[in-house]
């Protein structure tokens, strides 16, 4: 139990509401129940106390314990968490906060009020605008429509000029796997239809085509540094399931969402234990789209499937054909992407597919329909989905997911495979590829429990592997220590079976790479997942690729 925990700010639509605000998750061995009810009261008990009476609390149960919310005016985010923090603690001692905290907590609210940023925040969400803020100021509307001020600048709301502001459609997409390459096929498909995408990923973040922050930005802030470019014209956002639960959304409004799928990982997160859980999660970004916006789901993914039909309107993508009853989906059949809408229009065909994803691995054809779907609900144009899928070159435009090199006559796959239902997905494409050996190089990020990344293990023993490097994975510990993640992985592989002279320990994914290749020999294939030296990783082997 952590008897102190440490509240969050909440900046936009979240799993326990769609109120700015504070939250924490508590995890308890006994008296769960009750611990958290006397949090709720003295939590309520503050609100008055402190003038927020209008303002909520959230307590949502989870097995061993519970998330806790406290609503609170953008303006009083840090005092909001301080409030929660107080509460918890009157509920841990079991004795009410002292008059001297609350008095502390009200001048700390009265110092950080702004009663011309919350203007400005109502008269945004008034005229149905796009309102955020951080520490680089505030802004109204997206993209090439968008205005942004210092947080001392803030203007009285009807001295603007609102007739130049105006949002730029903006796309969300979640799921456990599949969401970069649907969000770069989907930038390709808008590019190709005239318009400049900024776009998130696990990447980075681009605008056009150029990156602009080389680094994981798949949350909140890599949203808002695409939605303030005034070069955008569309905006096309992943968004992970880390930012939902750790601060929420970064928009109130998006045109459309796109679910890829639901896929056991990252469980035990913010109390997320279970993939019912996690899907409640990722379910947040359709809480942004309006009745005529677009909820797009993954027909061939069950938990969605249910999820979908208990909804009106989803617009379905399908690897397996026609979606039955569905009034809008797009799906492959035959030889054909298709899209049902108050007819049936061939969008683009299976060549243009094995062109934009260098194969046609059963993954990469779900990430095309899952994009054109997106693109298509975004305003682009159906005459753009083909033309953008022969133009794509997925070595330049999707560099490391599913990138297949040809290097002294072994094969070489460069993928983000992180997870076992990533690693399962592969398992059907290196079916096609000939090989006399296989080599897997495998690691996984510290915020996995012992389960999860022991079934990593199995789903990689699953592509039948003669050789398997563990990698260190410095940047992702996660509060793990060095060679622990690996020292899971070994003992699930020795468990199984696996010999251990074909287990081999690496520092870095660089050192792996030249590892693998002084191994392999002509007929080999290399299934490399990488995941912090992409970059690196790539250079080098399209140098090895060049000089043999």
């Amino acid at each position: 139990m952590t008897a102190e925990p440490e509240a969050r700010r909440i900046t936009g639509p979240h799993l326990l509401g769609d109120r700015t605000g504070a939250a924490f998750d508590v995890f308890l061995a006994v008296d769960q129940d009750e611990r958290a009810a006397t949090w709720e009261a003295e939590a309520r008990r503050l609100l008055d106390a402190v003038g927020w009476s209008a303002e909520t609390t959230v307590v949502r149960p989870f097995p061993g314990g519970a998330h806790l919310f406290v609503s609170a005016p953008l303006d009083g985010l840090y005092p909001a968490t301080d409030l929660a923090e107080l509460a918890w603690s009157a509920a841990t001692s079991g004795g009410p906060t002292a008059a001297g905290a609350i008095d502390r907590l009200r001048e700390r609210i009265e110092r950080d009020r702004n009663p011309a940023l919350l203007a400005l925040e109502a008269e945004a969400a008034r005229r149905g605008l796009t309102f955020l803020h951080d520490d680089d100021g505030a802004s109204v509307g997206s993209g090439r429509g968008v205005r942004l001020w210092p947080n001392d600048e803030i203007p009285d709301p009807s001295t603007i000029d609102w007739s130049g502001i105006h949002d730029v459609p903006i796309g969300l997409v979640t799921g456990s796997n599949g969401k970069t390459s649907t969000v770069r096929f989907a930038a390709a498909m808008a590019r190709e239809a005239g318009h400049t995408p900024g776009y998130t990923s696990t990447d980075g973040v681009s605008v056009g085509r150029e990156l602009i922050v080389p680094t994981d930005f798949a949350g909140p802030m890599g949203a808002r540094v695409v939605l303030r470019d005034p070069r955008v014209t569309i905006a096309i956002l992943e968004t992970a399931r880390g930012g939902i639960l750790r601060r929420g959304l970064a928009v109130r409004r998006a045109d459309a969402a796109l679910v890829t799928n639901i896929a056991a990982d990252h469980l035990g997160d913010f109390g997320v234990g279970s993939v019912e859980q996690l899907l409640a999660a990722k379910l947040v970004v359709t809480r942004v789209v309006p009745r005529e916006g677009a909820i797009i789901f993954n027909a061939d993914d069950a938990l969605l499937r249910g999820e979908g039909e208990r909804r009106a309107g989803v617009t379905w993508f399908s690897r397996g054909g026609p979606v039955r009853g569905a009034a809008r989906q797009v799906c492959l059949e035959g030889d054909s992407v298709v899209l049902h809408a108050g007819g049936r229009r061939v969008l683009a065909a299976i060549d243009d597919l094995r062109h934009a994803t260098g194969a046609t691995a059963p993954y990469e054809i779900e990430n095309v329909l899952a994009a054109s779907a997106l693109a298509l609900a975004l305003g682009v144009p159906e005459s753009a989905i083909a033309p953008a899928l022969r133009r794509f070159e997925p070595a330049v435009d999707n560099p490391g997911r599913g990138t297949v090199l040809d290097i002294g006559g072994a094969h070489v796959l460069v993928d983000y495979g992180h997870n076992p239902h990533g690693i399962h997905a592969l398992r059907g494409f290196l079916d096609t590829i000939p090989a006399r050996r296989r080599l897997i190089l495998l690691g996984q990020a510290g915020d996995r429990d012992d389960a999860a990344i022991a079934e990593l293990a199995a789903a990689a023993l699953e592509l039948s592997p003669d050789r398997i490097l563990l990698k260190e994975l410095p940047t992702l510990r996660r509060g793990r220590g060095p060679g622990e993640v690996r020292a899971v992985l070994r003992k699930a592989l020795l468990a199984s079976g696996f010999a251990e002279d074909a287990l081999e320990d690496v520092e870095t994914e660089v050192e792996a790479a030249e590892r693998a290749l002084a191994w392999a020999e002509p007929g080999d294939l290399l299934v490399l997942l990488v995941h912090e030296e992409r970059g690196r990783v790539l250079e080098l082997l399209r140098a090895a690729e060049a000089e043999r």
